[in-house]
């Protein structure tokens, strides 16, 4: 049960409360993509369906009263393909993470690199992945929470980069489609083969958890990374008073007893 971008904001922040940014402007079009339709058409025709201009959302606001940032796809937006758009995106959203000294949680939604930019999407991995690594360098929690379907060029990449990684129950994630790895092995898959419980069982994902729990679920891992201090006062153990030891009696001592 797939939700948009706006949705899945509004239920990850505290009070469903954010503000989203304005992100970076990309060209349009820059190999002149042609298939059945111009590439232009295909943005003009998902922009007119969509709340944001591409296949991601950035915002920030609260998460379990801690500062973090979100960044979520929109798979109704050409399968919440990856192309420069959504780099510059997850880009903008690591350097908005350093700069508020907040979490930062991606939350992807594709089928992969968008095959209309050709190479250009391809190089969104290696930039999305360094952009990740500055959020880690600094020390800032990094989440993924995986949804339906993580697929492609999006799961080579940043998906599978987070301190933690968090499923919903049932989403599809993988690289490859089932069809092309059954006929590249000639061997039959077992039936819940790239699910978020088949990966949680093989040690691919952290943990697996329902959407209504998704936000205090996610407030209480950043509280426990981002807690430098105990929750409560620290109480002094003072050392008992220690007796003075007895010192050794001597062979003379002895002799003269």
């Amino acid at each position: 049960m797939r939700i948009s971008a706006k949705e899945r904001l509004e239920l990850l922040f505290d009070d469903g409360k954010y503000q989203t940014i304005e992100l970076p402007n990309v060209p349009v079009d820059p190999l002149k993509f042609r298939d059945q339709k111009k590439y232009t058409d295909r943005l003009k025709a998902a922009q007119a369906k969509a709340t944001y201009k591409d296949a991601l959302a950035v915002a920030h606001g609260d998460v379990g009263g801690h500062a973090t940032v979100i960044a979520v796809f929109d798979f109704s937006f050409m399968g919440g393909s990856m192309g420069t758009a959504v780099g510059e995106g997850i880009v903008a959203a690591a350097e908005l993470a350093t700069v508020q000294d907040a979490a930062l949680i991606i939350v992807p939604a594709s089928g992969g690199a968008r095959m209309q930019e050709g190479i250009l999407s391809l190089m969104q991995m290696a930039r999305t992945t360094a952009a990740i690594e500055k959020v880690k360098e600094k020390g800032l929690p990094y989440f993924v929470l995986l949804t339906d379907p993580t697929t492609g060029g999006v799961s080579a990449s940043f998906a599978m980069l987070g301190d933690i990684q968090i499923a919903e129950p049932g989403a599809q994630i993988g690289f490859a489609g089932r069809r092309v790895i059954e006929n590249t092995i000639r061997e039959k898959l077992p039936d819940d083969f790239q699910t978020a419980e088949y990966l949680l069982d093989h040690g691919m994902v952290d943990m697996v958890v329902p959407r209504g729990e998704l936000n205090e679920t996610i407030g209480r891992l950043i509280d426990m990374i981002r807690r430098t201090k105990p929750g409560a006062a620290i109480v002094p153990i003072k050392d008992a008073k220690k007796k003075p030891a007895k010192k050794a009696e001597t062979e003379g001592d002895n002799a003269k007893k």
